[in-house]
């Protein structure tokens, strides 16, 4: 019984996928007019809903060391 448990723990665990959430932030800059960015699923970044093909991190820091300000910090 307990070997059957312990299956059908493991079958769950497995067969759960990944979060499918996404988060977003707001940046701006002097020359831009404020634009959201999003982390996708799959990490990456997207800009007006479209995947940009860039770590979300790395695509934040491209814009923040450009003079961006994103989620209300600045680099």
């Amino acid at each position: 019984m307990k070997k059957a448990l312990f299956l059908i723990g493991i079958m769950m665990v497995v067969s759960c996928k990944k979060d499918d959430s996404r988060s977003c932030t707001t940046c701006s800059s002097p020359e831009t007019a404020a634009f959201e960015i999003c982390r996708e699923s799959n990490g990456n970044a997207s800009v007006n809903g479209q995947d940009t093909g860039t770590d979300y991190d790395v695509y934040i820091s491209g814009l923040e060391d450009a003079g961006a300000t994103c989620g209300g910090v600045s680099r």
